[in-house]
């Protein structure tokens, strides 16, 4: 089998901050959330992975390269436009030939990974199987609606959904998908639906399975995603301790701290990720938070947020909370205080806070 991972898109959702970076390389857990996807397919076997790229294709391929990193052969698919997950699939098949393949949403994250479901898919042969997870606001996806074991009906987005079972953005499909790509018609959107070409295949009698996922699924597209997924990962580290730690800071919990980053006079509340070079100094970092390389967190309080590669939160009165702070931002405090902060800065950034 072969990967196809999508990873074009403007991120619209995570303005300002994806006017200046891919949305599928803001970090989750101080790790671009593109990098786990790569990391699923390769988990599972898979060595030839496509890549989509768009508007952001020269990042994309700066951060990933050839992908021998993870052990695969990474070739990139130019798409011109954002034109629909179908159009993705279309523009593939070159790359694909007849092989089987498994199509991941590059700013998806699944906790369990595909293993399972890639085995599955091999050894039963349908024409497709999807993953389908419940959720409370199905009106927001593609919804899938079942008979049994057997998938009747799948809507994009549906204002009235006849199920709460959501498409998470991990699909497995044979080469028979191509020709459904092939005989459906753009939508409203003008785009072509991955939801319209599996409703093809249904129609034509072909096998498409469902699959409801039994973990955590976290479509990371909108601010309060981000940090959801960034609170499950943080869950899952194991501490540890390479960097330098004075006599008068006290680290709780799950606590990474990568080597080259300073802790003085401090209270690191896990789970925390700290990462190289990064200083923090007489502060306080709470619970779920992600501290990227060469940060500085000086007599300022802050938790459940993410605070991006060269960034400075300084002397402020309250603390940060559910913020996700960009490259190269400088917040600090001025005379006047307001009673609280929350933030959503894009790259290069400055904040004055005034007391």
């Amino acid at each position: 089998m072969k990967g196809l991972i999508l990873s074009g898109g403007k991120g619209t959702r995570l303005r300002p901050l994806t006017y200046t970076r891919a949305k599928q390389l803001v970090p989750v857990a101080n790790k671009p959330v593109l990098f786990y996807g790569i990391e699923a397919l390769a988990e599972a076997g898979i060595r030839d992975i496509g890549i989509v790229v768009g508007d952001t294709a020269a990042e994309i391929k700066q951060a990933v390269g050839d992908g021998s990193r993870w052990g695969v052969r990474v070739t990139y698919i130019e798409q011109d436009a954002p034109r629909g997950l179908a159009h993705a699939v279309l523009i593939s098949e070159p790359f694909m030939g007849r092989e089987p393949f498994v199509m991941y949403l590059g700013d998806n994250l699944l906790n369990k990974g595909i293993v399972r479901f890639v085995r599955e898919f091999e050894r039963d042969q349908p024409a497709a199987q999807i993953l389908l997870a419940r959720v409370p606001d199905p009106q927001m996806f593609g919804v899938a609606e079942l008979d049994g074991e057997r998938v009747v009906r799948l809507v994009e987005k549906p204002k009235e959904p006849k199920s709460d079972l959501a498409l998470v953005g991990v699909y497995l499909f044979s080469r028979h998908v191509f020709d459904s790509v092939k005989r459906i018609k753009p939508s409203f959107r003008n785009e072509l639906e991955i939801t319209d070409a599996i409703q093809d295949l249904i129609d034509r009698g072909l096998d498409v399975r469902p699959h409801i996922v039994d973990g955590w699924w976290k479509d990371t597209g909108k601010l309060e995603d981000m940090l959801e997924a960034n609170r499950l990962i943080l869950d899952t580290i194991e501490a540890r301790v390479d960097g330098e730690v004075d006599a008068e800071s006290r680290i709780e919990g799950k606590v990474v701290i990568e080597a080259g980053a300073v802790v003085e006079r401090s209270v690191i509340r896990g789970p925390v990720i700290i990462g190289a070079g990064a200083r923090i100094v007489h502060a306080y970092v709470g619970p779920f938070t992600a501290i990227m390389n060469d940060v500085e967190i000086r007599d300022s309080e802050i938790e459940h947020s993410i605070v991006l590669e060269g960034s400075s939160v300084c002397d402020l009165a309250n603390r940060v909370v559910d913020s996700l702070i960009g490259k190269n931002v400088r917040i600090f405090r001025e005379p006047v205080k307001p009673s609280a902060y929350r933030f959503m800065l894009g790259d290069n950034s400055e904040v004055g806070i005034r007391w």
